[in-house]
């Protein structure tokens, strides 16, 4: 080897460090970047593990926010991040947390369902690792999330994953999707111990009903719509028929398949007295015939290659040049909430839930997120908690 190969060799070798050291030091920041949530008197914060002890100290131990009313009434719990890369569902979540003002009842709001898998992007996906949503006081960032439990959290996938307990089989890389590994059990994966802790929350709060807050591409069947167990097509379809009617967006109900396991809409419903539904909003950021994966398409929802995949009768929900931009996504998931809560009390009035001060959709379209988001440094320190 003469001198000119082993300069040429070193440099190349020196640039990969470069390389790794870069990427090392941008995947340690996304994984430990802290979001900010502003909560007020009326809200309680515990952890998962003080349902089950045994996840102390993983990264998977969230935050739950118990927001009490002055009255009592039901319990409805709201879950955002099973799926970290729809960031209308966090979003709606935050709004939730610092905008809520309950009169009788609790909400109970998970903003990081999933937390290990907010630390993490697609591989190979060119997801940005954080977003930031404009506000008066010049922009709130949120990280960027996957599908699945991060593998430094939970690896090897299996060749198969076998649901526990219905011996299903489904994808392997399933064993890392929350919203496929309920009811979970405690000795199980990390994703399975997560929602095992879940379950455990829902029964000993007495939860009355579950809210999954979602999204999906718009090649994917199942969208614009409300998904829920037997025991909540009532409310599902009155919530349904109430918000096309009056809310200026159509939203349909979809029913639980019986024999499609692991999803919350129908593990919660089965394995506990809670109804449980999934709300499902448009997100192009994910179909497949997308074009860049950034964060103006992801807040903006515009892609022309998704347009056209459209015009070609690919498509389940429509799209045009306007796309589907955050607002408007978050602000149907705020509506759907806030519609369910109200149909909930004309079933149950003896029991109700009375919520104030959310914005719903019209309003956020209007106005945007950010005006719904509390700036951190206008607060007591310990009104910030981090996410």
């Amino acid at each position: 080897m003469d001198r000119k190969d082993i300069i040429r060799k070193s440099l190349i070798g020196v640039a990969g460090l470069v390389v790794m050291t870069v990427a090392g030091i941008s995947f340690y920041q996304h994984r430990h970047y802290k979001e900010e949530v502003v909560i007020s008197d009326q809200v309680q914060v515990k952890k998962l593990a003080d349902y089950f002890p045994e996840l102390s100290g993983s990264v998977n131990d969230c935050n739950i926010y118990m927001v009490e009313g002055s009255e009592p009434g039901a319990t409805i719990m709201v879950l955002a991040g099973s799926h970290p890369e729809e960031p209308a569902g966090r979003l709606a979540g935050w709004i939730l947390v610092e905008q809520a003002k309950m009169q009788k009842g609790r909400l109970i709001v998970v903003l990081s369902t999933n937390r290990s898998g907010t630390t993490v992007t697609r591989p190979s996906g060119a997801y940005p690792q954080l977003y930031t949503i404009p506000t008066a006081w010049g922009g709130q960032k949120f990280r960027m999330g996957d599908r699945w439990t991060n593998p430094l959290d939970q690896w090897p996938d299996p060749e198969v994953y076998i649901h526990y307990p219905s011996r299903q089989n489904l994808a392997y890389m399933d064993i890392r999707n929350l919203n496929r590994a309920w009811p979970g059990r405690a000795n199980g994966t990390l994703t399975e111990r997560t929602t095992f802790a879940f379950m455990n929350l829902i029964k000993q709060e007495k939860v009355d009903v579950v809210i999954d807050l979602h999204e999906a591409e718009l090649q994917y069947p199942v969208i614009n719509t409300i998904v829920t167990h037997e025991k909540g097509q009532d409310l599902a379809t009155m919530a349904s028929m109430t918000l096309t009617d009056f809310e200026g967006f159509s939203i349909g109900t979809e029913f639980s398949p019986v024999n499609l396991h692991g999803l919350s809409h129908r593990e919660i419903g089965d394995n506990s007295d809670a109804i449980s539904l999934l709300l499902e909003a448009p997100e192009p950021f994910l179909d497949a015939t997308r074009g860049i994966t950034g964060e103006k398409q992801l807040l903006e929802g515009k892609d022309a290659f998704v347009v056209k995949a459209g015009k070609h009768g690919l498509l389940y929900a429509p799209i045009d040049e306007n796309g589907w931009p955050i607002a408007t996504r978050v602000g149907r998931h705020t509506s759907t909430v806030l519609q369910i809560l109200q149909s909930w009390n004309e079933f149950h009035p003896e029991k109700e839930i009375v919520c104030e001060g959310v914005p719903k959709y019209k309003e956020l379209i209007e106005k945007g997120v950010g005006a719904f988001l509390i700036d951190p440094k206008t607060v007591d320190k310990g009104k910030v908690i981090f996410e």
